[in-house]
């Protein structure tokens, strides 16, 4: 029976201790001259598309991981996904969201999917629906090309985020669409999303924004006629005050005692 000595496995382990090392070593230095390479690029893709000429209808988010989350450390975008996420959490049951407006599917994919039996995004640009196909499409994500105005899905929902999009529709079209979401909203779903705080020089912060909301309560007026539950959370940063909300005939998700424990 051929046996090795002990100097043989002993340094059979340290060499492969070294290559194990070595190996890491490069593979942290090859990822890090590609981060690099695509946080170029996509500052470029940056200022060509919303620095230079008109701004796109929708907004392709690997920019925000590849390039302004790390340039800015603004969390903001993240944000986004991650307060619409607790309202589809907060449910004991799993159904199906509603991601209105969803460009190019980015939150569908990465925070809704997960958690719901289905998610539908819809979104009335063309090449965003495109985008979302091609990049973030799953097994239990669809994706349809419609405007809300028009074209609204049917439910019910468990879920309806409108995050980012309700500033891009007047205030009737506003009103139009709260009776859509209504009517398809499961009767304890919680509608969710974001918006953003009109600018203290009234500028709106895109030339495709139609209304900017000026407080919590200019927001609030258009949930109240709808919805008896309401919550409105905002954070700030120095160029911006964005507005969180949930609405729901149901239980908020931040008043859910099955999954929030507080102490005081």
């Amino acid at each position: 029976m051929n046996m090795k000595s002990p100097f043989i496995i002993l340094r059979n382990k340290i060499k492969l201790l070294l290559i194990t090392h070595k190996t890491r070593s490069l593979l942290r230095v090859i990822n890090s001259y590609i981060r690099k390479l695509s946080s170029f690029t996509h500052k470029l893709q940056f200022i060509i598309e919303w620095r230079l000429g008109n701004n796109p209808e929708h907004f392709d988010h690997q920019i925000d991981l590849n390039y302004l989350w790390a340039k800015s450390r603004k969390s903001y975008p993240m944000e986004r996904g991650v307060f619409s996420s607790f309202a589809i959490l907060s449910k004991e049951k799993v159904g199906a969201t509603l991601d209105l407006c969803c460009g190019d599917g980015f939150y569908s994919h990465y925070f809704y999917s997960l958690n719901s039996s289905r998610v539908v995004g819809i979104d009335f640009d063309p090449q965003a629906i495109e985008s979302a196909k091609r990049n973030y499409s799953a097994e239990n994500v669809e994706f349809c090309l419609a405007d809300i105005r028009d074209e609204f899905p049917k439910g019910p929902f468990l879920n309806i985020i409108w995050d980012a999009a309700i500033e891009h529709f007047t205030e009737l079209e506003i009103v139009t669409i709260m009776n859509s979401i209504k009517r398809n909203l499961d009767k304890n779903g919680v509608l969710s999303g974001y918006t953003i705080q009109e600018s203290e020089d009234g500028k709106s912060h895109l030339h495709q924004h139609e209304y900017e909301f000026k407080n919590k309560e200019d927001l609030l007026r258009f949930l109240q006629p709808y919805f008896k539950n309401i919550q409105i959370i905002e954070t700030r940063y120095v160029d911006r005050t964005n507005y969180y909300f949930y609405a729901t005939d149901g239980t908020l998700p931040f008043l859910n005692n099955k999954f929030i424990l507080t102490s005081t």
